[in-house]
């Protein structure tokens, strides 16, 4: 404990690192996955070949990512645009299914009455859609945050800096401590992560709540 409070600076310092490249990515994946989602959802002939392929980015083993990418991008290996843009691939791979399936739950008579009261194309995707479907996209954003957060500390053994560092650093001393606070601090992030989305689904569904 001593020693966690004696580098509470570091600790936070690199905890920022950890979130800007855990959340960049999952902002940018989700604004890639909703057009892609949306194809898979609208064309079915469409949908299995784009969520296979989608599916498969996910296997891609997180540690030959970050080397692979510095070789296809022309960056340096310690080069933090490696790791979000990794990051973005796998957020890509897991939001695409749902938002399919979140655009898909959608009840057809709430659409339809929508397209009967003039909405139609974009506008009824923005105002009445994609509303509806956010409680089924926040639960996927929830698993897509976590797994980020957890693959970013995998980084850490090409040296790009973040939380991972007390992982490695630790486990290369025998140092349990330090070990620890890192696998504590990732956990905590998360559950960061996890609250704040929660909370913004929240917001964006007040009828839910009035519901409830």
């Amino acid at each position: 404990m001593s020693w966690a409070l004696d580098h509470l600076d570091d600790i936070l310092g690199r905890a920022v690192l950890h979130a800007w490249l855990a959340g960049l990515p999952l902002l940018i994946g989700l604004l890639i996955a909703l057009p892609l989602g949306w194809l898979a959802q609208r064309r079915a002939w469409l949908r299995g070949p784009l969520l296979g392929v989608t599916g498969l980015l996910y296997t891609i083993p997180s540690l030959a990512l970050f080397i692979l990418l510095p070789v296809i991008l022309g960056t340096g290996i310690l080069d933090s645009i490696n790791v979000v843009v990794a990051m973005t691939i796998y957020t890509i791979a897991l939001l695409t299914r749902t938002v399919a399936d979140a655009l898909g739950a959608v009840d057809p008579s709430t659409r339809q009455a929508a397209v009967a009261m003039g909405y139609g194309g974009l506008a009824r995707f923005l105002t009445v859609d994609l509303p509806l479907a956010v409680p089924v996209l926040a639960a996927g954003l929830r698993v897509a945050a976590v797994s980020n957060v957890s693959i970013v500390s995998v980084a850490s053994l090409i040296g790009v800096d973040q939380l991972g560092f007390f992982l490695t650093d630790g486990y290369a001393k025998s140092f349990a401590t330090e070990v620890w606070v890192g696998i504590v601090a990732c956990v905590v992030l998360a559950l960061i992560f996890d609250l704040v989305i929660q909370l913004v689904a929240r917001v964006l569904t007040p009828w839910v709540r009035a519901v409830a």
